[in-house]
């Protein structure tokens, strides 16, 4: 078999079979096959696309190009979730102490945080003491006596989708569907989990803008997984404006310890029940999405949901007494309110430029080798459809640096727009895909 061939192949529209896409895939991987020929496939994909068959041909492939985690030793049926990735998403911190409090285990790989988006693991770890890097054998153990363990990717998880997303990242075709729905799920079912649960973002602040698009891409996602025979199914969520009040590691946890307290804000409380229902319907402890909500509702209102997540935090070594007292947490130096100039409602947020300000103040990594400030960040204050008055506080911003701080003021100014006249806020849910086809909200 001859690499220019499978290129030439696809150029001309036709279909790979598995022998190609392994050919090419393992021996890009292994290094037999060069960066140039790699890309020309990458591009012939971008250009072409991939059919169903293909597409879950090309996953399979990927997730079993390194280690993949065997949760058998785990007792019951593992969900895992996964998020495209938004501003201020935290719901991770928030769902896994809930679902494993209704008796459906969690056994989590989650990733850092690269650019405007944040990461569970960098959020998780502004908690003092507290480990993303247990063993294997700490990390079943955990899920089988708590319920609940989060640790960080390993690097030779699903390393073939690793090479060729960085080739793609200077290629030109990452925004490719069949690519895009293949690199995530590779690394979903390379981590072992019996079922799936996706949190598909869409909107300005999303890496979908469209809900065309997020839907495109949740619908692939959703047939790769049922393909790979696990239960897989996708919520649209919209990133139209930040998730919640708080962007940024440390702010974002104290967050997450509220809504777990049931203090929480609404949005983010609405789009953990929805999850989390879905989570405990595919994991057997519910018949429906109504009898789950109501599952998640009265583990808050118990204080087990919280207390899962104190359990959790002392099992992975860090000090659980933070969500007692959220004083504890590292504190910025400089506290800065951003008040509106006049009277009115808040029609939009770009939320990608609330993103690109945690960014600036240090919140979030411009490459993979940056440091990044636990402590620093937002609080939404004002969110579309509120109303406000002239020198309401709209933002509070958190930071370490005068100068910073200077351009993360400018930037989120600019990024709200105000109206004279009353304004609607979008659904927050806006569709929901399983396999049996999409339910629009």
């Amino acid at each position: 078999m001859r690499m220019y061939d499978v290129i030439e192949k696809k150029r001309d529209g036709h279909k790979l079979s598995y022998e190609e896409i392994e050919f090419a895939v393992m021996g890009y991987t292994n290094g037999t096959i060069p960066d140039y020929q790699m890309s020309a496939l990458l591009m012939a994909i971008y250009l072409k696309g991939m059919d169903e068959e293909e597409t879950l041909n090309l996953t399979m492939i990927m997730a079993n190009s390194g280690k993949t985690l065997d949760l058998s030793e785990i007792e019951g049926i593992k969900v895992d979730k996964h998020s495209t990735g938004g501003v201020g998403d935290k719901t991770s911190l928030v769902l896994g102490p809930m679902v494993a409090a209704c008796g459906v285990p969690v056994a989590k790989m989650s990733g850092r945080g690269l650019g405007h988006t944040g990461g569970t693991i960098d959020k998780l770890e502004s908690i003092e003491g507290f480990s993303t890097t247990i063993s294997t054998t700490d990390f079943i153990n955990n899920v089988n006596e708590i319920g609940i363990a989060i640790v960080g990717q390993t690097e030779n998880l699903a390393p073939a989708d690793k090479k060729i997303y960085a080739l793609r990242d200077v290629t030109a075709t990452v925004s490719c569907i069949p690519l895009i729905a293949s690199s995530i799920m590779s690394k979903k079912l390379a981590s072992g989990a019996d079922c799936i649960v996706l949190d598909v973002k869409c909107g300005d602040g999303a890496f979908m803008k469209t809900k065309e698009d997020a839907i495109c891409l949740a619908n692939a996602m959703v047939k790769i997984g049922n393909g790979a025979g696990r239960k897989t199914v996708a919520i649209i969520s919209d990133m139209d404006e930040p998730l919640g009040q708080a962007v940024g590691n440390s702010l974002e946890v104290i967050e997450a310890i509220d809504t777990l307290k049931g203090e929480g804000p609404n949005d983010l409380l609405e789009l953990c029940l929805v999850l989390g229902s879905y989570m405990i319907n595919l994991g057997g402890k519910s018949d429906t999405y109504e009898q789950g909500k109501k599952m998640l509702e009265e583990k808050i209102k118990t204080g087990q949901a919280f207390d899962k997540f104190k359990e959790f935090v002392s099992a992975q070594n860090g000090d659980s007494s933070y969500a007692d007292n959220c004083e504890k947490f590292e504190k910025a130096g400089y506290i800065y309110e951003i008040k509106a100039e006049k009277d009115g409602y808040v029609s939009r947020i770009c939320c990608e430029k609330i993103g690109k300000a945690s960014l600036a103040l240090g919140g979030g990594r411009e490459n993979k080798e940056s440091n990044i400030d636990l402590s620093v960040g937002i609080k939404i204050i004002k969110k579309v459809s509120d109303s406000i008055k002239k020198d309401d506080i709209i933002a509070i911003v958190y930071s370490n640096d005068e100068y910073k701080l200077k351009i993360a003021t400018e930037i989120i100014r600019n990024a709200y727009e105000y109206s004279d006249i009353p304004v609607q806020k979008d659904k927050l849910i806006k569709a929901i895909i399983t396999s049996e086809g999409i339910i629009e909200c």
